[in-house]
């Protein structure tokens, strides 16, 4: 499977920003989809996912209420569209493809796409 991100970018603090990750390859080997973040000093952090099967999405508390993750399983693709955003929420965002497991842990991502980054300026 391979994972191609696109979105990001600078916006000012409250402002909103779009997400995409096109999936390619094996994709009925997904479980779910996702996205994890990291930023500088820190350990990359689960954000967000949804299972490619019935479409439940599951949010770390920070971003609860903000963020919205969507998928259209006929592109292959999952969306992040984030809303109100903070300065801590900038970090580098990484897409996540995985088989099972926790899915809060990056340990258990199977695939990863490139990183794309969020930078909120206050």
């Amino acid at each position: 499977v391979q994972l191609q991100a696109s979105g990001g970018g600078l916006v000012q603090a409250g402002g909103s920003l779009r997400l995409s990750c096109a999936a390619s390859g094996r994709i009925f080997s997904i479980y779910n989809m996702g996205w994890f973040r990291q930023s500088p000093g820190k350990e990359r952090e689960f954000v967000t996912t949804v299972d490619w099967n019935d479409g439940t999405a599951y949010y770390t508390d920070s971003v609860k209420g903000r963020f919205t993750i969507s998928r259209d399983n006929a592109k292959n693709t999952v969306y992040l569209q984030m809303n109100s955003l903070k300065p801590e929420d900038t970090a580098v965002y990484y897409c996540a493809a995985q088989r099972g497991g926790n899915y809060t842990n990056y340990v258990y991502v199977n695939y990863w796409g490139q990183g794309t980054l969020v930078t909120v300026s206050s």
